[in-house]
Formats: structure tokens, C-alpha cells, sequence
């Protein structure tokens, strides 16, 4: 009786791991250990900038607020102290898209912070 293997199975995952490393160049998508290796990284890299996007894009709201507030002579962070006192509970990536894309409505939301500081 010829021995027992785990071929099938075996031949299974590594298709699984071909699968995942589709894309990637070279050795890294035809290769077992070198796309073992490459998919570690990959789900480490993108687990680190899943975090690190949300890090930037608060960033991004950020500068775009700021702007949008010096061209209405406010500095940014008086401007959300404004807020604050004005009872105005928008979140900066709203405030940032209508800073971008209805300044007159931004207008007013100033309008209203400076109302409130006075």
C-alpha cells in the first residue's frame, strides 16, 4: 500500500496563496516562499495604513479648514473654539467639503463662529 500524501490539500493552499499574490511581479507571484513572504508584508503594510489614512485625511480636513478660515480672516483654531461656543457640532471632513465646495455656506458658519466670539 502506497503511502498516504497530502497532496490535494497541499496543492490547495498553495493555490489560495498564488491567488492572493496575483498582481505582484516576478518571484513574488510565482514563487511559494517568496509569496509567502510578500503577503505577510502586504497585510502588515496595509493594516499599518489603514490607521495611517485615517491619520492623513484628518490632516487634509485640517489644512483645508485652515485655509478656508484665513481667507475669511479666522484662524483655524479660534475658528473651532467658535464652534464650539456656537453649538455648531460639524465634523472637520463635512466643514472641509463645504469649505471646498459651497463657500457661501462656509460664509455663514464663520459668519455664526464670529457672532459667538463676540
Amino acid at each position: 500500500m502506497p503511502r498516504a500524501t497530502n497532496a490535494v490539500a497541499r496543492h490547495r493552499a498553495h493555490k489560495r496563496f498564488f491567488k492572493r499574490a496575483k498582481g505582484y511581479r516576478g518571484g513574488r507571484s510565482k514563487l511559494l516562499r517568496t509569496v509567502k513572504e510578500s503577503l505577510v508584508r502586504a497585510e502588515a503594510y496595509s493594516r499599518r495604513d489603514r490607521r495611517t489614512r485615517k491619520r492623513d485625511f484628518r490632516r487634509l480636513w485640517i489644512t483645508r479648514i485652515s485655509a478656508a478660515c484665513r481667507a475669511r480672516g479666522i484662524t483655524y483654531s479660534v475658528f473651532v473654539n467658535g464652534m464650539s461656543k456656537a453649538e455648531i457640532t460639524l465634523d472637520r471632513k463635512v466643514l472641509s467639503d463645504v469649505a471646498v465646495h459651497d463657500p457661501a455656506a462656509f460664509d455663514s458658519i464663520v459668519d455664526q463662529v464670529k457672532a459667538a466670539m463676540a
